[in-house]
């Protein structure tokens, strides 16, 4: 059995943790300052870990190697598992161009600008993030928002604003449920302290986007569609993350959104022509003004409604219960780890949900997406290999980042960091947002910022008397008001929309809206660490 020390190094605490922060120092550095490639900084700091925790820590070779393999495992299984799937289920609609429908549909909505961007960066890319995630979002809705007449930039920025409030759940909940993983803690504690975090942003985000999109004007002239959809939004992610799924509270909440922004009558009223004319300065792609027939229509929205149905009747006891008796639990080979208590940590012991997992559920709407489409079994398959030759770079990443975190964790660097930043005590419910958010900036993924961070932030909760849930889900709601200036996102929008080599100019225009609502998450999470607002955890 390997035991944890917090304090191998010269017997000191701090010493200690400034070797334990290395790996992910020199990740940092390699991706802010070197801006190298984030597969390779990955597989660079797993190697930098795995030193730490052999020379270090005392840890053997052999279980260093074991825990990295289980770490990489977890990043195959579920989490990329869901991402592939979800990016192939996109991938047929494009194939079949109801894709295309789909942007003329949402279109024809209404002929506002400002209602558009809600429509189209909200509560469309709410749902792409809470499909597929990692990118995705913003490159989709940010052409989506070009075709409609927006100006590059304008779209860019409105596209990168609004992927922030479904990011933690994004991707089928990946993030929380990487950061219930690595922390330990019960996926249903870490999803509801979230869903009372994030809403939060819901209600301002809407706001804001109307206001970039026409100034004051936009604001005064379209604040009720504007705060009715982020309300409706807001209570749906809510509702879903506590008492049903952290899988479905995106799903639900851009629905929510969408139907709601809908229902108000002023957000179906045309637009002024100075509103267009001030707004729409780029140019309109011309397949707008395409009829489409009602069940061309139907069938592009078809993939999104088995996603959903799915997903809802995944949930219902009984399927769940016949679900999770696929399950695969068993003891980790070549894994023995103790706690500096002495008792076995929760590593040594893997579950394989072979079923009862987002991916292979999206993977089920996926097949029957190919039917409704009628995309050939071939061509589906092909479509797929494609998916996942895509994201070979993206695979390679989260492989090792989750190996990086996974061998942190059980040699004990990041319980060693992790108490160490409990000295800041009180301070920390301010500074676990930041953390996360940081984290984030520098790799452009919740999921990894969670898998880098959640340990750390639980076991210096548990130091300083503070609620490891509370800075634990801090670490993934700071984290999504990273995702705007991250350079990888930043590096997507600039492509999506022609401007490769402006990523400056974008991040200086995003840049003080992350600040500004990043100062409102701290302040949430030290209002909730006290008793302010301490009634709103679970």
């Amino acid at each position: 059995m390997y035991v944890q020390e917090l304090d191998p190094v010269a017997g000191s605490l701090g010493l200690s943790a400034l070797v334990a922060a290395l790996p992910l120092v020199l990740v940092l550095v390699l991706l802010g300052g070197v801006r190298m490639k984030a597969h390779l900084a990955g597989l660079i700091g797993l190697a930098a870990a795995a030193l730490v925790a052999v020379l270090a820590y005392g840890m053997p070779v052999g279980q260093t190697l074991s825990g990295a393999a289980q770490g990489a495992l977890f990043g195959l299984f579920p989490i990329l598992w869901i991402v592939v799937n979800a990016l192939w289920v996109y991938r047929m609609t494009v194939r079949t161009r109801h894709f295309d429908i789909l942007r003329r549909s949402f279109g024809r909505l209404s002929d506002d600008p400002r209602i558009q961007a809600l429509v189209v960066a909200f509560c469309f890319g709410a749902l792409l993030e809470a499909l597929a995630g990692f990118g995705a979002p913003v490159a989709i809705c940010s052409v989506m928002l070009v075709a409609l007449g927006f100006e590059p930039v304008r779209a860019a920025v409105v596209a990168l604003v609004a992927n922030t409030a479904p990011v933690a759940f994004g991707a089928m909940g990946t993030p929380v449920v990487t950061l219930a993983q690595v922390t330990g803690l019960p996926l249903e504690t870490v999803s509801s302290v979230v869903g009372r975090q994030t809403p939060l942003l819901a209600l301002v985000v809407p706001l804001l986007l109307v206001a970039l999109v026409d100034g004051r004007r936009g604001l005064r002239e379209t604040w009720a569609p504007a705060l009715v959809c982020g309300l409706a939004f807001a209570v749906a992610q809510f509702l879903a993350s506590n008492h049903v799924s952290a899988q479905l509270a995106d799903i639900g909440a851009a629905l929510a959104g969408a139907g709601a922004l809908v229902a108000v009558p002023r957000a179906r009223r045309p637009a002024a022509e100075p509103v267009r004319a001030a707004v729409l300065t780029g140019a309109r792609s011309e397949d707008l003004d395409v009829a489409d027939p009602r069940r061309e229509v139907a069938r592009a929205y078809a993939p999104y409604a088995l996603i959903v149905v799915i997903f809802s009747v995944a949930q219902l006891p009984a399927v769940k219960d016949l679900l999770a008796k696929a399950t695969r639990t068993f003891d980790w080979p070549f894994l023995d780890v103790a706690n500096p208590d002495g008792e076995p940590v929760g590593g040594n012991v893997f579950s394989l949900p072979l079923v009862a997992t987002g991916g292979t559920l999206v993977l089920l709407a996926g097949l029957c997406t190919a039917v409704v489409l009628g995309v050939h079994a071939r061509d589906a398959a092909r479509e797929w290999g494609a998916t996942v030759h895509e994201l070979r770079f993206a695979i390679l990443t989260v492989t090792s980042v989750l190996a990086l975190a996974y061998v942190m964790n059980l040699s004990g660097q990041a319980a060693t960091i992790g108490h160490f930043v409990a000295a800041a005590g009180a301070g920390l419910a301010f500074l676990s947002p930041v953390l996360g958010w940081f984290g984030v900036a520098v790799t452009g993924s919740d999921t990894s910022a969670n898998a880098l961070f959640g340990a750390l932030q639980v076991t210096a909760a548990r130091e300083s008397g503070l609620p490891p849930e509370l800075l634990a889900a801090a670490n993934s709601s700071g984290g999504v008001l990273g995702k705007m200036i991250s350079p990888q996102n930043l590096t997507i929008a600039c492509a999506a929309v022609g401007l490769a080599g402006r990523e400056g100019d974008l991040l200086r225009k995003v840049l003080p809206w992350s600040i500004g609502l990043l100062l409102v998450m701290c302040l949430i999470v030290v209002g909730q660490s006290s008793p302010v607002l301490e009634w709103m955890l679970p």
